[in-house]
């Protein structure tokens, strides 16, 4: 059995890396045969790209490694439960497990809000497991936010 929470740390480490260059610190890692074949964090801002979600990040760089889209067998590791965008992304790519650290009360579409990677009326589900690490994950959230509003607020007060 794969230990979710040492590859969640991985997931969580690539959290810290957009973070630390001013992205919404979100990071994932994709598992397969319990090797780390590819990583992602989100480079939204960086990129000037919609897209460029930790998820889909992961998934880009795990299919050139295995060079197939096809990531059957591989497993998902992600700091906050997948948004409706990469639900679609885990479900096309064929992957067969998403595990993430907390749940995404607004965009959630692995359970919070809506279940798409379970969705009866497509052909592939994905089983999920989560929340793993609620409260480590929400706090990296809360103080990537806060700090943006500390340095929103500081801009203001100097101007």
């Amino acid at each position: 059995m794969p230990d979710h929470h040492y590859y969640l740390q991985e997931a969580i480490i690539e959290a810290q890396k957009a973070a630390a260059i001013g992205e919404i610190p979100i990071g994932a890692i994709v598992v397969k045969d319990g090797e780390i074949i590819s990583r992602g964090h989100n480079r939204r801002e960086i990129d000037h790209d919609p897209t460029a979600h930790a998820e889909i990040i992961a998934l880009r760089e795990a299919g050139k490694y295995l060079g197939t889209w096809r990531l059957s067998d591989c497993m998902l590791y992600v700091t906050m439960e997948p948004c409706p965008m990469c639900c679609g992304a885990l479900i096309n790519s064929r992957i067969d497990t998403v595990i993430y650290g907390a749940d995404e009360p607004k965009f959630g579409s692995a359970g919070s809000q809506l279940n798409l990677l379970q969705f009866p009326g497509f052909n592939h589900n994905i089983k999920i497991i989560g929340p793993l690490a609620q409260e480590t994950c929400q706090k990296l959230m809360r103080d990537f936010f806060v700090q943006l509003r500390e340095k929103k607020n500081s801009k203001k007060s100097s101007s």
